[in-house]
């Protein structure tokens, strides 16, 4: 029989290696692998005494607390598919993911009871499991272990994970064992982590980059994670400091908050050696001042829910390219393709596609959506548009759905955000098109400024319009206490509306 390929042996094989190391972290609660090990055991036999069995769905709506990696290693460990779900999710929403899924149950923390039970109740055959510390740690305590872990093949799906729905109702990637497994081990070689490193873990689990990067990476070594279930630039510093943090890993709002942080000096961040950066574009005066403000590098990479998540990333061993994805991660491949699928030249714009054992077996149960998204030679369509240098360097230019046609010209949103990134006033920036009679679309900025800082949205107009071509400037500007992101941190374009007059 070949090898198991369950992600659940990346915890049996480190609690074996490494049992009294520390695997989670959360304030003063701290989980040695060994516990981590018997505590997933319990609740896959847990699982098991519900009438959850191999092949079935479980979903798990859990913030960033020591429960999350004990439902998720547990599940796999019996052989589930584990359906990881935001904690903030609506009635309406549990009872979408619930009813396309067909999870037979969900595990939910106590204090979202109302809309998990909410949507449950609205689902046939779905229960809902409360996960409140103190109760389940008895009903986990009591259940009968199960050492063994249910034997996998690489192309069995493991998570079926949902993508935001941005056009339209979430689609489910399915994810296998080796498609997170085989990312896992190509983050290991980007980041280089030994058993002696803290992870920042900031990014929520339920999101394939900090479920991949975070959780599976640390486990697969044998590192340490450290929890912040909300994430809070203070709270973040105050992490760092306390438990030695090495790796911080996070979106690009998250790493601007703890730059920007008006009190940043004040606390001890002399252990981190390594900052990653993924989940949407990195400004490149962002890049800049980590690595100047704190001494370390910053790698950046880029991915998807349907590519487990990592495609490329710049790396340690490499030239760095500001405002570069860097170069395919091992094993995949990446190219740039014109509306008819036909290569573009070096330095051209296209649709960046992807190609490799980082690929979602499809979206789940919806076939349409499946071959309109991978070619039937397996190459994925991003959605993303694209270019690259003659040293194979990726550059992001912009979501294809993002770009703005004013007048009849492309203006991608993120060259206008970069300049507006450059201003000293300026925090965070997102660009818009806003609908318009006789241009089709006309350029809007949503501004957010640092602590203490104070410009005019004419004076920030007047700062871009030196710098771009003059049908690129924004016509409308607008400064806002702060841009809408979703549950990793990452900006909703979507959710930003220009005000009245702006």
């Amino acid at each position: 029989m070949a090898a198991n390929a369950n992600l659940a042996t990346l915890l049996t094989t480190t609690a074996e290696k490494h049992p009294e190391r520390i695997a989670i972290r959360l304030d003063e609660a701290a989980v040695p692998y060994a516990a981590l090990e018997a505590g997933s055991q319990r609740v896959a036999g847990l699982l098991r005494s519900l009438g959850v069995e191999e092949g079935d769905r479980v979903g798990i709506m859990l913030p960033n607390v020591p429960h999350f990696p004990l439902a998720y290693y547990g599940a796999l460990r019996l052989g589930a598919v584990v359906v990881p779900m935001n904690p903030l999710l609506s009635k309406r929403e549990v009872a979408f993911y619930l009813e396309n899924s067909g999870a037979k149950l969900l595990l939910a923390w106590h204090g979202f009871a109302e809309s998990a039970e909410g949507g449950a109740a609205q689902v046939d055959g779905a229960e809902v499991l409360l996960v409140e510390p103190s109760d389940i740690a008895q009903r986990v305590g009591a259940a009968e272990p199960i050492a063994e872990v249910a034997h996998k093949d690489p192309d069995d799906t493991a998570v079926v994970l949902y993508t935001s729905g941005t056009t339209g109702q979430p689609k489910g990637a399915e994810l296998t064992h080796n498609s997170i497994g085989s990312n896992v081990q190509a983050s290991i070689g980007l980041f280089d982590p030994s058993e002696e490193d803290v992870f920042f873990g900031g990014l929520p689990f339920f999101h394939v980059f900090g479920q991949t990067c975070a959780l599976n990476v640390s486990v697969a070594v044998g590192a340490e994670v450290t929890l912040l279930p909300r994430f809070d630039p203070t709270d973040a510093l105050k992490v760092v400091q306390r438990d030695k943090v090495t790796i911080f890993m996070g979106v690009p709002t998250m790493h601007g908050a703890v730059l920007h942080h008006p009190e940043r000096e004040s606390f001890d961040t002399s252990s981190l050696r390594l900052f990653v950066s993924g989940g949407s574009s990195l400004p490149v005066e962002v890049l800049r001042g980590v690595t100047e403000t704190f001494g370390t590098p910053i790698l950046e990479g880029y991915g998807l829910s349907e590519t487990s998540p990592v495609a490329s990333f710049s790396r340690a061993d490499l030239p760095q390219k500001p405002g570069s994805i860097g170069v395919a991660i091992e094993g995949v491949q990446l190219r740039v393709v014109d509306d008819n699928g036909n290569e573009v030249p070096v330095g051209e714009v296209g649709e960046l596609q992807i190609k490799g054992p980082n690929v979602m077996k499809g979206y789940w149960k919806n076939p349409e959506a499946t071959a309109a998204a991978i070619s039937a030679d397996g190459w994925f369509s991003s959605g993303d548009m694209a270019k690259k240098d003659e040293d194979d360097f990726y550059f992001i230019v912009d979501r294809k759905k993002d770009l703005i046609i004013r007048g009849g010209y492309n203006v991608y949103p993120r060259e206008i955000e970069e300049v507006l990134y450059e201003h000293p006033a300026v925090a965070e920036a997102a660009v818009v098109g806003i609908p318009h009679e006789e241009l089709g679309e006309e350029i809007g900025a949503a501004v957010g400024l640092k602590p203490g800082a104070e410009v005019t949205p004419e004076e920030l107009q007047a700062f871009v319009k030196e710098q771009v071509a003059a049908y690129k400037y924004p016509r409308k500007v607008w400064i806002v206490d702060a841009l809408p992101k979703g549950p990793t941190g990452k900006i909703l374009k979507r959710e930003i509306e220009a005000p009245a007059g702006a």
